[in-house]
């Protein structure tokens, strides 16, 4: 064990020490912190001086930020690196700082601290954001406990610290899952239809593995295009059932800590007052409650219902033109619907690949930030890093002020979680201390002396992420809990979901689509044909992602296990009204649903956030395209609206300043050819 002062976590810095953290640290430092955190807490509520803001929010928005940093960076590493060693220390100390953070509303002296600062003439005096942070400091703590009676408060810390043990049990068990399953394929006329990019792959993955043939695993690069590609219908069946029904079976079997975890956020709910978690939960979103978030849902899937039916008749129909007999299975949908959009629009998406070489989709997407929000992006080789695939970027102002760094981890590993995702490591200050970042994916890697070559789906999420990283990069609010992507979560998707526009813009993607071998752009007819298949089959797209909030709210809204009995049963009910076809029995996707059962919340009763911020997204953008993509002047009227502001207004308003109106639903619809 590390002595203290040498404790790279206790003092985390901008120039975060990688090279230099060890499984070792985690307990020691996190205790330490823990500590220090409790007697500041403590401090502020026996300060017999007069409050004042910074003696009480300011104090304790101090009190927590070392603790915050440490616990987010271990989170971190654990996503990234995964092993036994942190695993087990990560678990050890998780619970202990979930409770810290559920007890501060149940502090009885800070509660009393707050309130008394809330009836001064300085806390009436406050400036606009930092009013802001009493305000929902007061309603969060209440709606979190504080008014509860000594034994509802120690149920409630009961209930907190065992979310934090099941929901971390469930995102190491569809980790393990995932990576306890391989196919390895010997012959080779078994591959027959996938493209060269996959079956390369899936050569280079056996061969890092010692084995013979081809491999293929449940990560999206190796999934999706057996889905899409492959003729041996029986492989993409077993490979379909596998990825749905990840985390289902021995030691590895979720389906009980769903139920646990549905139990204590329903009690956690009731406890405090709320019907139920989705009402808990969105109380201070756009959204406001559970309701509100159906209707929209519920409402968007009425006008999509036609559609879909529509589109599904269609692929049956030309199914059998095909000659092709019997029912259509769920591992036979990616697989025909790719061969009907090839006879349509005559467009695969693997012609393109060799346009998105990723070298030059990361440098043109920095290009893309650089001309909207006038910022500079380059790489910094001295940072040290979680490992030699990681990359480091600085990204400046255009006079060269620094507003941080961030690193970027891209490729699938077995000791990486899947997905995609943004993390904001540290919030600078209002002076613009520099903001540290990371964007995190899983997309299809390099193939021997081959670049990593990236579908268009793959290239939009890396857009979509570093949306996400520049509201937490840009972010100009005083107040760090109130900074960067501490926003509403039904809003906070807006900034990542708008950048995907510019990965369909012929002139955005002139700077980046470059054949890897010549440098061309890509061809005018292949892009017609991109832009045109934009929409096909976008009802089913559209109501996938309804399906997923669908069954989400449900299940935090409706859900009843002595009446609904087998969570995942519930689930594949629900689901099944939104999918194309019949689902099979043991269909058991949200075993390994990451967003609603990996945390204590994450986008549990939030899934809807997608659809809300499309419309929000769409809309947006429609200003962009009315002054030009590259409008540095809307760039910078979105940079001052919306990046920079963080939770500093409410979200609507912050809408609102930058279109001069409430949101219109008409653009989704329109994009999406649903109109």
């Amino acid at each position: 064990m590390s002595p203290p002062d040498t404790n790279p976590l206790l003092v985390v810095p901008a120039a975060i020490p990688f090279d230099a953290i060890r499984a070792s640290h985690v307990v020691p430092a996190i205790e330490r912190l823990l500590t220090e955190a409790r007697a500041e807490v403590a401090a502020i509520a026996t300060d017999t001086q007069p409050r004042t803001y910074d003696s009480v929010l300011g104090r304790l928005e101090k009190a927590t930020e070392p603790l915050e940093n440490a616990m987010t960076l271990v989170g971190h590493l654990e996503s990234v690196t995964n092993s036994p060693e942190l695993r087990a220390a990560y678990n050890q100390v998780k619970p202990e700082v979930s409770a810290f953070y559920a007890g501060l509303p149940l502090d009885e002296g800070l509660w009393a601290a707050l309130e008394s600062y809330s009836k001064t003439d300085d806390a009436r005096a406050l400036p606009a954001v930092k009013r802001r942070l009493l305000t929902r400091t007061i309603d969060d703590f209440v709606r979190h406990g504080a008014r509860l009676d000594p034994s509802g408060k120690k149920r409630l810390e009961a209930l907190t610290r065992e979310l934090a043990q099941v929901s971390q049990k469930f995102s190491e068990n569809v980790l393990d899952a995932t990576a306890a399953w391989e196919m390895v394929i010997t012959d080779e006329a078994k591959l027959k239809g996938l493209p060269r990019s996959a079956v390369e792959g899936a050569a280079e993955s056996a061969r890092s593995k010692g084995v013979t043939g081809w491999r293929f695993t449940l990560q999206a690069p190796s999934v999706i295009p057996v889905m899409t590609y492959l003729d041996d219908r029986e492989i993409r069946r077993d490979v379909y059932r596998a990825y749905n029904r990840r985390a289902t079976e021995g030691a590895h079997d979720n389906r009980a800590n769903i139920g646990r975890i549905l139990e204590l956020r329903r009690e956690k709910a009731q406890l405090l007052g709320y019907k139920d978690f989705a009402d808990l939960l969105l109380e201070d979103r756009m959204a406001k409650n559970g309701a509100a978030a159906r209707a929209f849902v519920d409402d968007l899937a009425r006008r999509t219902d036609l559609a879909f039916a529509r589109e599904n008749a269609e692929l049956e129909a030309f199914r059998a033109r095909q000659s092709e007999t019997g029912v259509l299975e769920p591992w036979d949908l990616g697989y025909w619907a790719e061969k009907q959009r090839l006879a349509l629009y005559d467009f695969d998406e693997e012609e393109l690949r060799p346009y998105f070489p990723i070298n030059r989709v990361i440098s043109g997407l920095f290009e893309t930030v650089e001309r909207l929000y006038g910022v500079n992006v380059v790489e910094d080789p001295a940072l040290p890093t979680w490992g030699a695939h990681v990359k480091a970027y600085a990204i400046t102002e255009g006079d060269g002020t620094k507003l941080g760094h961030f690193y970027a981890d891209f490729y699938p590993r077995e000791e990486k979680r899947g997905g995609a995702w943004m993390n904001g490591l540290i919030t600078g200050d209002a002076k613009i201390a520099p903001h540290v970042g990371v964007i995190c994916a899983n997309v299809s890697p390099p193939v021997g002396d081959k670049p990593a070559l990236l579908t268009h789906d793959e290239v939009e999420t890396l857009f979509h992420e570093f949306g996400h990283l520049l509201h937490h990069m840009l972010t100009r609010v005083e107040v760090r809990s109130l900074a960067g992507t501490n926003v509403a979560w039904d809003f906070v998707e807006l900034p990542s979901q708008i950048m995907e526009n510019w990965t369909w813009e012929r002139a955005a993607l002139d700077l980046f689509a470059r054949h890897h071998l010549d440098g061309s752009t890509i061809p005018q007819p292949l892009f017609e044909k991109l832009t045109k298949a934009r929409t096909y089959r976008a009802a089913n797209a559209q109501m996938r992602q309804l399906g997923f909030a669908t069954v989400d709210l449900m299940m935090h809204m409706d859900y009843d296990p002595t009446r609904d009995g087998d969570p995942t049963l519930y689930a594949r009910s629900i689901a099944q009204r939104f999918s194309p076809v019949t689902l099979p029995d043991d269909y058991a996707f949200v075993t390994s649903f990451g967003h609603l059962f990996a945390s204590e919340v994450g986008y549990a009763a939030g899934y809807y956030s997608y659809k809300w911020a499309e419309v929000l997204d769409a809309d947006a953008f429609t200003r962009f395209k009315e002054h030009g993509v590259f409008s540095r002047e809307v760039g910078e009227a979105f940079r001052k609206s919306v990046l920079e502001r963080g939770n500093g207004s409410d979200p609507m308003e912050l809408y609102r300043e930058f279109m001069g109106r409430d949101p219109d639903l008409k653009a989704l619809l329109e994009r999406s050819g649903l109109a």
